[in-house]
């Protein structure tokens, strides 16, 4: 359970709850996001990259052919429970581990990458930053990874949303558009930015795999009742059946930040 004031106004909310749709609906990056990530130099052959906030564990196994040696975490252990059981099926040979991100104890300068998709802004960044670094090689990097519908451009995102919020109104995930990652100032301590892009996506969806990945944010699995999960689904579907077609692309946009540790670290 997660409860963080900033966030849809303090209401806890647990990821453990939709691991099961998370883990079949939420695999849903297009391949040309995973190669952005490769043009950047990051999780690239031989590297040693640690994944927080891992999930069902997406990045390491879509990143698993470039070739670098993966380590998932996540505070949620019904989310580990799915990575494990996800790398197994495709004969993956990564590790997982249940654990907050600022509770880490993996020795000094293990990593030369450490990513974060979709996760940043749940962190204590007063406790991560300083740890981040220690646990980098020198150069090492942290990439800090972001996808998000634009409902403001998209018919179909903008009408989930608001379903979302007539279940759930104080959701803040509301609203996205396009911007930089926000990178707290406490980072600059200890990182240098090294790159930060922004580029659109289609993400291509049925109407099942559109209400799975709804039914799986944070704003209804994670923190719905499952009496208003149940309601709030069958009022999405019937939604989808009057606007949507069978198929259909969403648009989305991605942002990717490049943190480098500084010199004097070195």
């Amino acid at each position: 359970m997660i409860t963080k004031k900033d966030i849809d106004s303090g209401k806890s909310f647990d990821w453990g709850r939709t691991s099961s749709d998370y883990a079949k609906y939420r695999d849903i990056y297009p391949p040309e996001f995973y190669e952005k990530i490769y043009e950047l130099g990051l999780c690239t052959r031989g590297q040693q990259v640690l994944d927080l906030g891992t999930g069902t564990g997406v990045l390491p196994r879509n990143m698993y052919k470039y070739g670098a040696n993966f380590v998932g975490t996540d505070i949620s252990e019904n989310q580990i429970t799915q990575a494990k059981r996800l790398s197994a099926e495709a004969n993956m040979n990564i590790e997982f581990f249940t654990s907050p991100a600022e509770n880490l104890s993996f020795p000094e300068k293990t990593y030369d990458v450490i990513t974060a998709c979709q996760c940043f802004f749940y962190f204590d960044h007063l406790i991560l930053a300083p740890n981040l670094a220690s646990l980098l090689n020198p150069n090492g990097r942290v990439a800090i990874l972001y996808m998000a519908w634009l409902p403001n451009e998209d018919i179909i995102a903008g009408a989930s949303e608001q379903l979302i919020l007539k279940y759930n109104p104080v959701w803040s995930g509301a609203g996205e558009f396009r911007h930089e990652i926000f990178i707290p100032e406490i980072y600059s301590k200890y990182f240098d930015v090294e790159s930060s892009i922004m580029f659109d996506l289609n993400v291509h969806f049925t109407q099942e795999s559109w209400n799975g990945r709804i039914k799986a944010c944070r704003g209804v699995g994670a923190s719905l009742s499952d009496q208003q999960i149940e309601r709030f689904e069958t009022e999405h579907i019937a939604l989808l059946d009057r606007m949507a077609p069978k198929q259909f692309d969403v648009l989305h946009y991605a942002a990717m930040t490049v943190l480098k540790v500084k010199k004097q670290l070195l």
